[in-house]
């Protein structure tokens, strides 16, 4: 029962909208309803993006493209990492072997 979706009541751009959404996923769907807002609100005010449906486009484009830097960053992190573990592993080897 506790991850039966709730109806959550999200404002984007003044209006209304009921997202089916689990419980424990309900502050990060309100945070992303924020995010998607705060972007669309800036874009109509810069005056360079008219229309509801541009704006929700461009901010969409905007976040997607946030999004993949993340995931290349977050690769390139784990990537890292990894060399860095094989390195002690083979370092923690190295020792074990000489004892």
């Amino acid at each position: 029962m506790k991850n039966t979706p709730q109806p959550v009541s999200l404002m984007i751009m003044g209006k209304e909208y009921k997202i089916a959404c689990v419980p424990d996923e309900q502050n990060d769907l309100i945070q992303s309803a924020v995010q998607l807002d705060t972007q669309m609100r800036h874009m109509r005010d810069s005056g360079k993006v008219t229309g509801a449906d541009r704006i929700a486009v461009m901010a969409a484009l905007n976040l997607a493209h946030e999004l993949q830097l993340m995931k290349n960053q977050n690769a390139l992190l784990n990537q890292t990492l990894s060399e860095c573990l094989a390195k002690m592993t083979h370092k923690i080897e190295n020792v074990l072997e000489n004892q």
